[in-house]
């Protein structure tokens, strides 16, 4: 049995999948990334190395790495962007879906994929920290809240208290003062995810979503986001089968197999 691996060092979390030969997935972990990338990718790997028997990455047919710190995976086979290995993980995840926001530790983008897997064009937000995933757990933090609980608290408002701030160091000093003035908390995450949402439409439009778009990085996995989108891009969001925070290492994972294959 051959195997082939994916490696997505990202600024906050590092994922790695592993593939057998008919592309389903044999592996998979995701972890907070180190300071060292370099050591954020060799964690990762060992541990899907060790989930299927395999002693090294030398022992995988092709391996690929992917992500902000894909220069610093030592093992690699080849480097691909983390654009393109979004665009064919929601691939082979799900043929039908056309149109990404990806939302990363520090940047959002906005990913069209054509029938093939590749990328038909993109747009990608790295100049501001602001609807990030840093930029929750600042939100996350100002409410003492682990981030799972956050993503699930506007669920339950019956208004919304809006975030006029555009910058995460000024949406945190609002928000504070908010909870300080004892606004209803739930109110006031809508406001936070209604604001996120906004950020979004320019992303989604560049990804030329006209019906339809599906989420992923860690912040896929906001309920309270998810319903913002719908609700503010008019748009219905494609929840994926598989953890939408490991698209950038499944596809990564699935070009090893390409390329193993082609050669």
């Amino acid at each position: 049995m051959k195997y082939y691996g994916g490696c997505d060092v990202g600024s906050t979390y590092t994922k790695a999948v592993i593939l057998d030969e008919e592309g389903n997935i044999a592996a998979d972990t995701t972890i907070k990334s180190k300071i060292n990338s370099e050591q954020s990718a060799k964690l990762a790997m060992s541990e899907v190395l060790d989930k299927v028997g395999l002693r090294s990455s030398e022992e995988l047919a092709y391996l690929i790495g992917t992500g902000y710190g894909r220069n610093k995976v030592p093992f690699a086979d080849e480097n691909i962007s983390e654009i393109s290995c979004h665009a064919m993980g929601v691939h082979v995840t799900d043929p039908t879906v056309k149109a990404i926001i990806d939302i990363g530790g520090q940047d959002v983008k906005g990913i069209a994929v054509d029938t093939d897997g590749t990328v038909k064009n993109f747009a990608m937000n790295d100049k501001c920290a602001a609807g990030t995933g840093r930029f929750y757990e600042a939100m996350a933090r100002s409410f003492e809240m682990s981030m799972s609980e956050f993503s699930k608290l506007s669920l339950t408002a019956k208004n919304v208290i809006p975030i006029t701030a555009q910058c995460t160091v000024f949406a945190e000093s609002e928000v504070i003062t908010l909870v300080g003035e004892n606004k209803p908390m739930d109110e006031i995450a809508a406001g936070i995810q209604m604001a996120v949402a906004k950020r979004c439409f320019v992303m989604a439009k560049k990804a030329g979503a006209t019906d339809s778009i599906t989420l992923t990085g860690g912040c896929a996995k906001n309920d309270g986001l998810r319903n913002a989108i719908e609700h503010v891009l008019k748009l219905k969001v494609i929840q994926l089968k598989t953890d939408p925070q490991l698209m950038g290492a499944l596809g990564a994972a699935e070009f090893a197999r390409q390329k193993a294959k082609a050669r």
